[in-house]
C-alpha cells in the first residue's frame, strides 16, 4: 500500500491539533436537536464493528472518549465531539447490522439524508472501510448517499495491521477503483490501525489540513 506524504510540519500541526482538549458534546437524534456549526465540521461513517469509536479514541488520544454500543447497529444518534473549539468530528451511526424495523431504519435514512444535504459546515466525511473485507455493499449504499449529498468524502481502511502485508497493494487497488468514478471521492485513501496507532499521525495531519 503506497504511503502517504505529509512534512514534518504538517504532522506538527496534526499533533497540535488533537493533543488540545477533546470533549463529547451531545447525541442527536432529530434535526431539530443539532447545534450550531463550530469550526469545521467532519463526520465519520462507518459500518458496524469497522472500529469508529476505537478511530476516535487514537486521534484524540482520549480512552473511551468514543464509546461502541454494545449492541452493533443499535444506536441510532449522531454523536459530536468537540476538538480544541476548532474542530467538530460527528460519530454517525453503524450501518449494516441494524437491530431496527424497516420503518425505523427507513426514517433514521431520512434524518441522515437531511443532516448530509443541509449542514452548512460540514466540510468532509470519512468512511471507515475494515481492511478485512473491503468495501461491501452496505458501504456502496453510503458513499451512494454521500455523493447524492455532494459531500466530499475520503475511505479510511481500519485494522489494517490485521492483513498480510502482501496484500496491500493489491486491496488499495480495489479500492481506489471502487471510488475512481465517483462524483464525490477523494482518492487520497488512509490506511490505520488504531490498536498499533499506524496511519494516525498521518490522518491527524489530513483533518488538521482543513482547518486551514
Amino acid at each position: 500500500m503506497t504511503a502517504i506524504t505529509f512534512t514534518e510540519e504538517e504532522l506538527k500541526a496534526g499533533r497540535k491539533l488533537f493533543s488540545a482538549p477533546a470533549r463529547f458534546v451531545l447525541g442527536v437524534a432529530s434535526l431539530e436537536q443539532l447545534p450550531p456549526v463550530k469550526g469545521v465540521e467532519i463526520a465519520i461513517a462507518g459500518r458496524s464493528n469497522v472500529g469508529k469509536s476505537s478511530l476516535i479514541n487514537a486521534l484524540t488520544g482520549v480512552t473511551g472518549l468514543a464509546r461502541a454500543s454494545n449492541t452493533p447497529g443499535r444506536t441510532r444518534e449522531l454523536n459530536f465531539f468537540d476538538i480544541a473549539g476548532r474542530l467538530t468530528m460527528v460519530d454517525m451511526p453503524g450501518y449494516g447490522f441494524a437491530k431496527a424495523s424497516k420503518k425505523d431504519v427507513k426514517q433514521w435514512q431520512a434524518v441522515l439524508r437531511a443532516y448530509l444535504r443541509g449542514r452548512p459546515g460540514l466540510t468532509r466525511a470519512f468512511v471507515l472501510i475494515d481492511a478485512r473485507h473491503g468495501v461491501m455493499d452496505p458501504d456502496l449504499e453510503m458513499l451512494d448517499m454521500l455523493d447524492e449529498a455532494a459531500v466530499p468524502y475520503q475511505l479510511v481502511l481500519t485494522k489494517a495491521d490485521k492483513i498480510k502485508a502482501s496484500e496491500h497493494a493489491a486491496l488499495m487497488e480495489k479500492t481506489l477503483n471502487t471510488i475512481a468514478k465517483r462524483a464525490a471521492a477523494l482518492t487520497v485513501i488512509h490506511a490505520t490501525s488504531a490498536e498499533k496507532a499506524t496511519g494516525i499521525p498521518e490522518l491527524r495531519a489530513e483533518i488538521a489540513g482543513m482547518l486551514n
